[in-house]
């Protein structure tokens, strides 16, 4: 397949200085539609902040953000999230007191533009409940719709979190280390999770499990110290030398087969 057969997202020689320290340095990235791209690298390889980038939480020093064909590098946060590039913890299970149900039509509802018409009447609400539950269903929460979201276990909150960032209709899914601090299990079903919400969309994805990466993303992009290391499938960038040594010193990540 032609990489550069349909990019949705083509970011070049994206900078970002803060006083006297470059913490992303002339990146270019390409991520393709309908694909799940990866961004891996060391602790402070830049990773965060190139997604603050992307969404505009930052302005860059340097470079050019084009999306659909169109250059949004200087747009708001606002107006980047109107054009379907949504951030998962933009929208996390912000209220642990309403339902799971709750939470994904409070998704619903910002994507119909009435975010803080909390005091609006369930029969004008109702209509969404459709909807929230077809998602809930997406990601396995059905049975837990009518549970205090405080009460979810932890695997189950990031699924939550999944289905109202799918709430938002994103083009262009980031999502942000998905399965930090999950055990094996969780890991195994947010991972399963992605792959299938995945399907027909695109994800860029922050991940530090190697297993996750390995065994859903279509490519990869590793970072070290703000700039790009190596690009590819799995199996190329998994064999590269300076990959390998990047990882080498670092305790959070091994490569093979890590976790």
């Amino acid at each position: 397949m032609n990489h550069h057969a349909n990019p949705i997202l083509e970011v070049r020689g994206l900078t970002k200085e803060f006083k006297g320290f470059t913490a992303v340095s002339g990146v270019d990235l390409t991520v393709q539609r309908g694909t799940i791209h990866a961004l891996i690298g060391p602790n402070g390889a830049g990773k965060t902040t190139c997604f603050n980038l992307l969404t505009k939480f930052l302005e860059p020093s340097a470079g050019s953000i084009v999306y659909n064909g169109r250059d949004i590098t200087r747009e708001s946060p606002a107006h980047i999230a109107r054009r379907g590039i949504i951030r998962s913890f933009q929208i996390s299970a912000v209220f642990p007191h309403l339902t799971v149900l709750e939470n994904v039509r409070v998704g619903l509802q910002r994507k119909l533009g009435t975010a803080m018409h909390f005091w609006k009447s369930q029969s004008t609400l109702a209509p969404l409940n459709g909807r929230a539950m077809e998602l809930l269903d997406e990601v396995g929460l059905a049975d837990f719709a009518h549970t205090e979201t405080v009460s979810l276990p932890y695997g189950r909150k990031r699924a939550l979190e999944i289905a109202t960032t799918l709430a938002m209709d994103p083009e262009l899914m980031l999502l942000d280390e998905p399965t930090q601090g999950m055990g094996h299990e969780d890991v195994d079903r947010v991972t399963q999770l992605i792959k299938k919400v995945g399907a027909g969309r695109t994800i860029l994805m922050v991940e530090h499990n190697m297993n996750v990466v390995s065994s859903i993303a279509d490519r990869i992009t590793v970072l070290q110290r703000g700039a790009i290391l190596a690009e590819g499938p799995y199996e190329e960038v998994s064999r590269n030398p300076a990959v390998i040594e990047a990882y080498m010193g670092s305790a959070d990540t091994e490569l093979a087969g890590a976790h």
